[in-house]
């Protein structure tokens, strides 16, 4: 896939999994990131559970990347939280 495919589907699944996670969205740049990190996790996971992983500028590509980007948002948000709940001595 184009970096440019790669950038689209990455927009599309951080902004649809952030809306699903937090309900507001971390930012574009975030979202992007978080995106296309969470398109190579889902590719990963559906690869290793036997389906295939993203292939394209299609809706199961981005549905698999939509999947891995929740997994990489949910990781993110607990990482997040727990530094923030931390108390400072």
């Amino acid at each position: 896939m184009s970096i440019i495919a790669w950038l689209v589907v990455g927009l599309i699944a951080g902004f649809i999994a952030s809306k699903v996670v937090n309900h507001t969205g971390e930012g574009v740049i975030l979202d992007i990131v978080l995106g296309i990190v969470g398109a190579f996790v889902g590719g990963w996971l559906f690869n290793t559970f036997g389906h295939a992983g993203v292939n394209g500028l299609n809706l199961y590509s981005v549905f698999v990347a939509v999947v891995g980007a929740v997994v990489v948002l949910s990781v993110y948000h607990l990482i997040v939280r727990g530094t923030r709940s931390t108390p400072r001595l």
